[in-house]
């Protein structure tokens, strides 16, 4: 039976999955938990990556040495950088970037990893078609759109970062962990896709929206992956 890996950053973002599970098993792993079993008659391994690059990159590995999973989505909340998404819209991933990898002082352009072929790891098609026909039938009183989500070890907050990001690297969302899970993803040949529920408009005001609106944010994304799964062939 194929493995799926089911990742959010917070306990959230996956606290839902675990409540579904049926024949759960928890195992320790670098520090991290991971929790296997049956999820609407998929096998899945769910666990929460922390948050951070190098946390989502280690559990990312985990999940494809350890447990060998046949395909990774990232699910959780961004703060939008499309000026055009409001709070509760849906960003699937048709790629992800670092943002913060920046060697630009040598020439290189933002967001390039030097001496790399691939600084912008795209998602799997097949992967953001279901996602694209699970927001289709969940997503009544938000938009989705497919676009690329930033990353970096930084909660952005500032109107100027956000429009430069989004005017420079064409960001739709600007989040902590994607980057890292699609290029951990990329280097061994696992498809990927990340779902973020757009949690504030890091735009300043994230103080306040973001309490407010992570616990909603999170079960829109929730509803996603389970529609997702309940039409996986």
């Amino acid at each position: 039976m194929t493995t799926l890996g089911l990742l959010g950053a917070m306990d959230e973002e996956i606290a839902l999955l675990l409540a579904d599970m049926e024949s759960k098993e928890t195992l320790l792993h670098s520090g991290i938990t991971f929790t296997k079993g049956i999820l609407y008659g998929k096998e899945v391994v769910v666990c929460k990556s922390g948050v951070g690059k190098v946390n989502a990159a280690v559990t990312t590995q985990v999940l494809i040495d350890r447990f060998e999973v046949s395909a990774i989505l990232f699910t959780g909340v961004a703060g939008a950088a499309d000026p055009e998404l409001n709070i509760g819209d849906i960003v699937i991933s048709s790629s992800c970037q670092q943002h913060d990898m920046d060697v630009t002082a040598l020439g290189f352009p933002k967001g390039v990893i030097p001496f790399q072929e691939v600084s912008d790891f795209p998602a799997d098609r097949t992967l953001v078609k279901l996602a694209e026909a699970a927001c289709g039938r969940i997503c009544k009183d938000h938009k989705f759109i497919v676009g690329r989500v930033l990353s970096g070890d930084q909660f952005v907050a500032d109107h100027a970062v956000v429009k430069s990001l989004n005017d420079t690297l064409g960001g739709a969302c600007v989040e902590m962990e994607g980057a890292a899970v699609a290029q951990v993803s990329h280097l061994n040949n696992v498809p990927y896709v990340v779902l973020r529920s757009m949690s504030d408009k890091a735009d300043g005001t994230a103080n306040v929206n973001f309490a407010e609106f992570t616990v909603e944010a999170s079960r829109r994304s929730y509803e996603i992956l389970r529609d997702i799964l309940e039409h996986w062939n």
